[in-house]
């Protein structure tokens, strides 16, 4: 990679950035409603996206920057293990499948804004539902984060920035970058990234179409990158004298690899971000459709993986050893200038996109669970809303910082983090979907002591040749075991048991339970029928006195 920037693929980034960034004002103007000032227009974009749109705005939520950029990077670095988030998708899907349609019912039915909404109701409990909304907050943090290192990457792969790079060159095209995310988001709010994911979803299919047919083209075929690539992993890493990766997953590694694959399926729609692109859909069967066609995506992102077998035949060495340069390197090495430029702004609005939805979710949860709940418990519609766009500000304000002068490779690593934390809320929101039995004390106690595990198990995982260092990642032995699983199971089998236990417990004791809110009627609407003219606001009191019962 030439260590000058690349003005033509510097120009072409600026073109669709350009591009992108009309769009999301414009976005404001699309499908505009009558009151702007409400979290159903700002932060759900009028609960009216049909199927084509969902699709798209689904598919530039679930596939990131981070997607493009580090599920090739894992694959470089060890190999096959790195391809356990095809078989996470293939997974979840189905899963929506059964359960979103339920969540997007009761929402729609009783006017949700946030999953949250639905746990305050159904158990009646303003602890159970700070505690999930502040989880959710946490999660999507670093996951945001990311996305700005995604862009980073791509920035540095032009010649912009780098390690060498004073603060001012490296960070200042940054702040510009999610400075107009800020400005597109706070005016259009939903609709930028909706009317945006087009653009993106089809700059990524044609780069990865492209890639995969070009570069092994350019590579002397597959036969050759395969070789090169079980070469390159046969090799000893000098630190740990273990082999540096593996073609197939290991028998040691199978648990690790099986279990990190049904824990990323099990929090797909429990994400904020997630469950907001669904609220936002104008009914119960565009989940159905959706959940349907979008493992088309899925072929996609197993495309994407095997670019991290391309980069290691290609000779690729990352810059400062980071290897989530190693597909804008690659982009950089094997592909003309202008269409560089293309790739890299598939990777650029891929990560406009989702950290446009994240922002929005983390500001509706805050606004709806934290603020209005239990700060002014009186805001109007339009004040909600207008809390609701600063909060947006300072999460995206939030994550910028949170990379700047952060060590990439331990930003990723904390991302680990945002999984084992967000799949500790799936008991009580799609358990809750389908029964009220578990107590709602008992569910605090699983959700505490579960995180509590979580966030320890991580702490304690070193990097690979750095003892003493932390979050090295999301396995982890299994405690009085030598096998090694991904933690966020293990926690949320913790969860699980100590919310069974102390259901059974605290209704032998008959401690109450809280008042359910929900009707039967409402998991099973669909749009047609009459909608209920007035909705329980999640801040009404569940019928204790304490604050927060």
């Amino acid at each position: 990679m030439s260590s000058g920037i690349n003005g033509v693929a510097l120009a072409v980034f600026l073109f669709f950035f350009l591009a992108v960034t009309v769009m999301g004002f414009v976005a404001a103007r699309w499908r505009k409603a009558r009151n702007a000032m409400s979290l159903d227009e700002w932060g759900l974009g009028g609960r009216g996206f049909g199927s084509v749109i969902t699709w798209f705005l689904m598919g530039g939520d679930i596939y990131t920057a981070y997607t493009f950029v580090a599920v090739p990077a894992v694959v470089f670095g060890i190999g096959a293990s790195g391809f356990f988030s095809v078989p996470a998708l293939t997974l979840a899907y189905p899963l929506g499948f059964i359960f979103v349609p339920r969540l997007w019912s009761i929402a729609r039915r009783r006017g949700y804004v946030t999953p949250t909404d639905f746990i305050r109701d159904r158990y009646g409990s303003r602890a159970l539902s700070l505690a999930v909304a502040l989880t959710g907050i946490l999660a999507t943090m670093p996951y945001l984060a990311l996305q700005l290192i995604g862009l980073q990457s791509v920035l540095t792969a032009m010649g912009i920035g780098g390690t060498g790079a004073s603060w001012f060159a490296r960070d200042l095209p940054l702040f510009i970058a999610f400075a107009v995310l800020a400005a597109y988001t706070y005016s259009s709010g939903l609709r930028a990234p909706a009317l945006i994911s087009f653009v993106k979803d089809t700059l990524i299919y044609l780069v990865v179409v492209v890639a995969i047919i070009y570069i092994p083209y350019k590579l002397g075929g597959f036969g050759h990158i395969f070789a090169a690539a079980d070469k390159a992993m046969a090799k000893q890493n000098p630190v740990t004298h273990a082999p540096a990766g593996a073609m197939v997953p290991s028998p040691a590694t199978m648990v690790a690899y099986a279990t990190s694959a049904l824990g990323t399926a099990l929090t797909m729609y429990v994400y904020p971000h997630n469950a907001t692109t669904v609220l936002a859909s104008k009914d119960r069967n565009v989940i159905r459709r959706n959940s349907a066609a979008l493992p088309i995506y899925s072929i996609m992102l197993g495309m994407l993986a095997l670019l991290g077998f391309m980069a290691i035949a290609a000779g690729i060495k990352p810059a400062g050893g980071n290897a989530q340069l190693v597909v804008p390197e690659l982009f950089g090495m094997m592909f003309p200038s202008w269409f560089a430029g293309v790739a890299y702004a598939a990777i650029g609005v891929g990560a406009l996109v989702p950290a446009a939805i994240m922002s929005i979710a983390a500001a509706n949860t805050f606004t709806r669970n934290v603020y209005r709940e239990f700060i002014r418990p009186d805001a109007t519609p339009a004040e909600e809303a207008k809390v609701s766009k600063l909060a947006s500000l300072l999460v995206k304000f939030g994550a910028l910082v949170f990379v700047i002068g952060r060590n990439p490779t331990f930003s990723i690593n904390l991302q680990l983090l945002g999984g084992i934390w967000i799949l500790q809320t799936f008991p009580a929101l799609v358990i809750g979907l389908y029964s009220r039995w578990l107590h709602r004390w008992a569910l605090l106690a699983g959700w505490a002591a579960a995180m509590a595990y979580g966030t320890i198990a991580a702490y304690n995982v070193p990097a690979a040749g750095k003892p003493g260092s932390h979050f090295g990642g999301s396995s982890a032995p299994i405690p009085f075991t030598h096998v090694t699983c991904y933690i966020a199971i293990v926690a949320l089998v913790i969860n699980v048991i100590v919310t069974v236990l102390g259901t059974f417990i605290l209704r032998a004791l008959k401690v109450d339970a809280g008042i359910d809110r929900t009707e039967p009627e409402d998991f099973t609407f669909t749009g047609s029928e009459t909608q209920a003219s007035t909705v329980l606001s999640p801040v009404q009191g569940s019928g204790d006195s304490s604050l927060l019962a």
